[in-house]
């Protein structure tokens, strides 16, 4: 007998898209029990969880009177979602189709269907196309100085930042922590950070700002060493010296998906009715930085989050097309957050414990253990970080304690870092028998990491 086909379950909502907009849609989406499916994303279009995720300290979002680390005001809305019943799949949306209805999408690994759709896919970090770009791509350029700066080849040396507007100031103040002195680079004559931020970036002597400077190249042997660019006010091309090169140039939409589909401005930006968040087809909504080139930031995201599911509920309910979920318990359980790991030391260094932190474990493990060891390096301000780390976890707690796992901070430990030769976080290397036998740079699908443990174990 020929199987029957499996009808595909339509979801009620689908949200793509996890910064302040996307989750902040599921938050509300949930609490109307609609259950909403979210897909964070993975690869594409940046790092789950958005821009706030490379940010070091948010000090406008409400609520957050002393400021709040980027990542971990993440970590937070995300854990109230997911509280209130949204359903996450952390992969990538690789195609949509929104010709017919139900909606459909195409993830990494699975169909789905949907009645309506929130897109809060956000914008990614704009390049230049220097002729050497490639050449020092993580080898002294890096789009995210929260997540590289702290690394050993920075520290004490010349750096740079490339741009004028709040996200260049932050960088080059957040730089001048780690090297000798920050040069940022400004094409005009003028910044277009916030008065704060600006006020604060030209106050602080360890910053110098190149105004009227385009950037031509980049130059150096393994690693930059200097940057080549032009005074547009005298048309003469000068050399800067610098280890670590900066981009924080702007962004462009990630709409590609929705080529053809729906209508955009000049720029890419999805085009909304006025102060509203529908797009130019019915049922289907976007929130933040996808369409919105101007304001751009976390709290105008969150709140257009807001009016995206807001607008979605009524419209289900209006079309009959909502099917609402009962909740067993009227309150949800307490939400789980991130909890800070304690630094091991010879009095509370456990050999069986599966995930621990430091010099002091690295240096036990690494001698003593005959099982494959993951040794993770980060950074306390690293948002790609807030993303291994639970994939790592998960990959060894399948491994049912066959494999380990050291946290080593390259802030605490620079000199195991250097050793190391970490160039930016998150790098992970996987040991066996103190032979390296693999490593990653960036944060990669669960599922690489836990086919280079597999092939440990066979």
């Amino acid at each position: 007998m020929r199987a029957e086909k499996k009808e595909l379950k339509t979801e009620n909502l689908v949200i793509i898209g996890s910064g302040p907009a996307g989750y902040t849609a599921a938050i509300y989406a949930s609490r109307a029990n609609l259950q909403p499916l979210l897909i964070t994303g993975f690869e594409k279009g940046g790092i789950p969880g958005g821009q706030l995720m490379t940010t070091t300290f948010v000090e406008n979002f409400p609520g957050f009177p002393n400021g709040v680390q980027g990542p971990e005001l993440m970590d937070l809305i995300k854990a109230q979602a997911v509280r209130w019943g949204t359903k996450l799949i952390e992969e990538d949306a690789i195609s949509i189709d929104l010709s017919k209805r139900p909606f459909s999408i195409v993830t990494t690994t699975q169909k789905i269907k949907t009645n309506s759709l929130i897109i809060s896919t956000g914008a990614s970090a704009n390049r230049l196309g220097l002729k050497n770009e490639k050449l020092f791509w993580s080898k002294g350029i890096s789009a995210c100085a929260i997540c590289d700066g702290a690394t050993p080849q920075f520290r004490d040396e010349e750096l740079a930042v490339i741009g004028g507007g709040d996200s260049a100031c932050e960088e080059a103040e957040y730089l001048t922590k780690y090297g000798s002195h920050v040069h940022l680079l400004v094409r005009s004559r003028k910044l277009r950070a916030s008065a704060a931020m600006a006020d604060r970036v030209e106050a602080n002597p360890n910053i110098t700002i190149h105004w009227e400077t385009e950037l031509l190249d980049v130059l150096g042997n393994n690693w930059l060493e200097k940057l080549k660019v032009k005074r547009r006010d005298t048309n003469q091309e000068d050399e800067i010296l610098a280890k670590g090169l900066f981009y924080a140039i702007g962004h462009t939409p990630n709409t590609s998906l929705f080529t053809n589909q729906l209508n955009t401005d000049s720029k890419g930006y999805l085009l909304t009715k006025p102060g509203r968040p529908e797009t130019s087809l019915e049922g289907v909504y976007a929130a933040g930085d996808v369409a919105d080139s101007e304001w751009r930031q976390g709290v105008t995201a969150a709140g257009s989050g807001c009016k995206a599911a807001l607008a979605a509920e009524r419209w289900l309910t209006k079309n009959n097309l909502a099917t609402l979920i009962k909740r067993v318990e009227l309150e949800p359980s307490k939400a789980e957050t991130t909890k800070t790991l304690e630094i091991s030391n010879e009095a509370n260094f456990d050999h069986e414990k599966t995930w621990q932190k430091g010099s002091f474990a690295l240096r036990k493990l690494y001698h003593e253990t005959e099982k494959p060891l993951f040794v993770v390096y980060t950074s306390s301000s690293c948002g790609p970080c807030h993303i291994l780390k639970p994939q790592l976890h998960r990959v060894l707690n399948e491994s049912k304690g066959k494999a380990m796992g050291v946290e080593i901070d390259i802030e605490i430990d620079q000199d195991i870092a250097k050793q190391a030769e970490v160039s930016g976080t998150p790098t992970v290397h996987l040991f066996k028998n103190k032979e390296l036998k693999k490593q990653w740079k960036g944060v990669k699908a669960r599922s690489e990491y836990k086919a280079a443990l597999d092939k440990l174990l066979d």
